[in-house]
């Protein structure tokens, strides 16, 4: 249907089909039966909507709101894209026995290793919540990287292995607020930062390097990886 009213699969995602005409350009991103629609030309759009309507069984739910968990804001000075929902449900799910918060996802300096503690005797609520937080990270780069060292041991985790997973659920339960901010008057200068911790693995003596991307004032990339 996409490809009849002239959309294009995009080089950079396959979910993510692209319009272009004099008028503007249209964008359509669709996960499963969830779509969002936007673009220049809003007659356009709202023909790629009956178009939609006349072929499936379709519900217009107005401007973005929520999408896969991620909720978003708009005001007149920009928007905002945060999944506090998420995070909720998440703490509830890890049912932490105490209401301690701390100021950040990791301590300083932590080199975790796979002989830390002893074995969980069921590893699965690790694998979970981890998963989680890998989804979780989409909006939340402040926890990319712990994120990304305690992914390392979902296969054997142990008790310090999930002691430092509780601090990163301590951290999101009092930073629960904190979004992703797009102002809408903003410069195209692109910036990039960079940093490594130069071979300081202490088990395969690699390197962890990270880097997060501007565009004007908006941050709109960011990765860890070993």
């Amino acid at each position: 249907m996409v490809a009849a009213a002239g959309f294009s699969p995009s080089f950079h995602d396959p979910a993510l089909f692209v319009h272009t005409s004099p008028r503007g350009r249209t964008l359509l991103l669709l996960y499963v039966d969830d779509m969002i629609i936007i673009g220049d030309d809003p007659e356009y759009i709202a023909f790629v909507k009956a178009r939609l309507r006349y072929q499936f069984l379709m519900t217009d739910l107005g401007p973005l709101r929520y999408f896969l968990g991620i909720e978003v804001s708009s005001t007149s000075a920009g928007f905002s894209i945060s999944q506090e929902k998420y995070i909720q449900d998440l703490l509830a799910r890890a049912a932490l026995a105490d209401e301690r918060t701390v100021e950040t996802p990791m301590e300083l300096n932590v080199k975790l290793c796979p002989t830390d503690g002893d074995p969980l005797p069921d590893p699965t609520r690790y694998r979970h919540l981890v998963g989680s937080l890998v989804y979780l990270a989409v909006t939340r780069p402040d926890i990319s990287y712990p994120v990304h060292i305690l992914s390392q041991f979902v296969s054997t985790p142990t008790t310090v292995h999930y002691s430092h997973l509780l601090r990163v659920l301590r951290y999101l339960r009092g930073m629960i607020t904190r979004r992703l901010f797009f102002p809408r008057s903003s410069s195209l200068q692109l910036q990039c930062y960079s940093d490594a911790t130069w071979a300081n693995d202490p088990m395969d003596r690699r390197s962890l390097s990270a880097y997060c991307v501007f565009l004007g004032g908006s941050l709109v990339a960011w990765k860890t990886k070993k």
